[in-house]
Parts: structure tokens; C-alpha cells; sequence
């Protein structure tokens, strides 16, 4: 007899089209999902035929055509897809007609690029540290940059328990910054930025990988069948290398920032 296909729920519930893995894993944390009427636990697998709920409702495997967005996000739009928590989410912001979310984040107070899909497995290989996917920034900062600060900033900051990997950092005026980073440690730049005695007044991410920002503040667009290939070039490329993210080098004498 042959064995029904196993699939983990976080998985399921990406390729379904409802959320990302990682948002997956938190929604069963909270005890959010259901299967055939009880709470699994992280890493429960499902087989065809088993009933997945999410806050009670139905969830089955998405059989829509592939959505990819590139919206310009404005300050003050939560990057959730809990849209009973937060009012100023960027699912009700962008109310696109069926099921989609962001692949990773903004902060409220940052505003720019971010992508939003219906493609759970697109997210997971964009997000993988190790992928080393470009993502570009322009920062204002509150006080004058110095060529000290563009060297530190450049060649790593130790920040939460690591020392960020080197980047390009690029001075454009006296108090403004171009960084292009290849991670996404919690409010990195933010953080980065602290740690040198600076705090950032804005924050404007202006590209992802092959996908520039050209929509005005609050629009959106389609990414284009070009641009996707693109990106399914690069990330399949990239998702070729180890299993395993590979740890940030620790640094001996490192002190946890507050979050501001």
C-alpha cells in the first residue's frame, strides 16, 4: 500500500499561500492552528485529507496563479499579517484581493521596498541569511557622518550577541548614507547606527536584490516575468550552498543594545 505524503504544517501552510514559514511557526506557537480539531505541536506533519485550521478557518492548498508585488511602503504601515492586532497593517494598507503577504519586513517608522506574495516557497529562499541577497538603503542620521563612522559601519558593528558582516557604505551628503547589506539582523541598521553614538531620523530601503523602488510613496506594482526570472536565477543559485546558515562570528567583549 502506498504511503500518504507527509508534509510539515509550516510548510503546508506556506505552499497554501497563507503566510510564510516563519509566520506559520508563530501562529502554532500561539496555539493558532488547528489539525482535524486539535493543536499540534511545532513540526507536526500532515497527511491529504487532514483539516488545517487558522483561528478556525479552512485552509486548503492554493491552486491561484502566483501574485509578487513590490510596494512602496509608507511610514507608519506594520509589515503583519495579523490583521486583528494592528490597524495599520500592510494587508489592509495595500487590500489586494486575495491572500497574500510580505517576504520579510520594515519597521513602522522605516518606509520603502518590500515584496508581498502568494508564494510561500519564493519567501523562504529570498529570506535565507546565507543567500547573501543584496538589499539597499538610503539613511538620514541626526548628527554629521565622519569617515570614522563610514570605516566602522563599513567592517562590521557588534550588535545582538554578533558582529554585523561587511558592507558597502557609502556617504551621500553630510548627514545622509547609501548601505547595502547581505543580512537582516533585527532593526540592523538601526542598531548599527546606535552602537556608534548615531540615531537614525529616516530610514528608505530603495532595492532587493534585481528590484528597484519607482512607485511613489504608498503604490504598488507587479513585479514583471523578467524581474522573477531574476530572482528565481539568484536564489537558486544561492540556495545551492550548505543546509545550514552559517553562525556570525561572536564578539569577545559585546554588550546587548537596547532596542530604542
Amino acid at each position: 500500500m502506498e504511503e500518504k505524503k507527509q508534509t510539515r504544517i509550516n510548510k503546508y501552510l506556506s505552499e497554501a499561500g497563507y503566510c510564510s514559514r516563519r509566520a506559520a511557526d508563530k501562529l502554532i506557537d500561539q496555539g493558532r492552528v488547528t489539525i482535524n480539531g486539535k493543536v499540534p505541536e511545532m513540526g507536526t506533519k500532515i497527511t491529504e485529507g487532514d483539516e488545517v485550521r487558522v483561528n478556525g478557518e479552512l485552509i486548503t492548498s492554493s491552486t491561484e496563479k502566483p501574485v509578487y508585488i513590490a510596494l512602496n511602503k509608507p511610514v507608519g504601515i506594520v509589515c503583519t499579517t495579523d490583521t486583528r492586532v494592528e490597524k495599520d497593517n500592510i494587508i489592509d494598507f495595500i487590500n489586494y484581493p486575495s491572500r497574500i503577504f510580505p517576504i520579510g519586513r520594515l519597521d513602522k517608522p522605516s518606509e520603502g521596498l518590500i515584496f508581498l506574495t502568494n508564494d510561500g516557497d519564493i519567501v523562504n529562499k529570498i529570506l535565507r541569511a546565507r543567500n547573501n541577497h543584496e538589499k539597499e538603503y538610503e539613511v538620514w542620521v541626526d548628527k554629521p557622518i565622519t569617515p570614522s563612522f563610514i570605516q566602522q559601519m563599513s567592517n562590521g558593528v557588534p550588535i545582538l550577541d554578533t558582529v554585523t558582516r561587511k558592507c558597502h557604505v557609502e556617504q551621500l551628503s553630510r548627514f545622509s548614507f547609501k548601505i547595502i547589506l547581505t543580512q537582516g539582523l533585527n532593526r540592523q541598521i538601526r542598531r548599527m547606527c546606535e552602537a556608534l553614538d548615531y540615531e537614525v531620523t529616516r530610514l528608505k530601503r530603495n532595492r532587493i536584490m534585481n528590484i528597484e523602488l519607482d512607485v511613489p510613496v504608498g503604490k504598488w506594482r507587479y513585479i514583471t516575468d523578467s524581474e522573477m526570472k531574476e530572482i528565481h536565477r539568484l536564489v537558486e543559485d544561492s540556495a545551492k550552498t550548505h543546509t545550514d546558515a552559517p553562525k556570525e562570528p561572536k564578539h569577545p567583549n559585546l554588550r546587548r543594545n537596547r532596542n530604542r
